[in-house]
């Protein structure tokens, strides 16, 4: 990520209080592909298809998911079981625990 893009993704996913988990993975850093491939479900990927740009959302743009730092997620109840099922089959370590994350106040 660049300088302050981490700041922007929070203050643009700001919301009223929710209800959900928080999901936390550890990818083993000595397999490249894997951290690529969970970066990718996570963050979405563009493509360059000539003079056409395809842009591939990631888990992050879902409603109500939420960035809460280097791989920690907040994950709505509807959501959870998807981001587990990927991370099950990319054999990723992960924990997933119940959260309510609640209402941010301006600033």
């Amino acid at each position: 990520m660049t300088n302050g893009q981490s700041v922007r993704r929070a203050r643009n996913q700001r919301s009223g209080s929710r209800e959900g988990f928080i999901v936390t993975w550890d990818v083993d850093s000595r397999d490249a592909a894997q951290g690529a491939r969970v970066r990718r479900y996570v963050f979405g990927y563009s493509l360059n298809g000539g003079e056409k740009w395809y842009r591939y959302p990631g888990f992050v743009e879902r409603p109500g998911v939420r960035y809460l730092g280097q791989s920690v997620l907040f994950v709505p109840a509807a959501w959870v079981e998807d981001m587990r099922a990927f991370l099950r089959a990319e054999d990723v370590d992960h924990v997933v625990t119940t959260a309510r994350l609640g209402a941010i106040m301006p600033d």
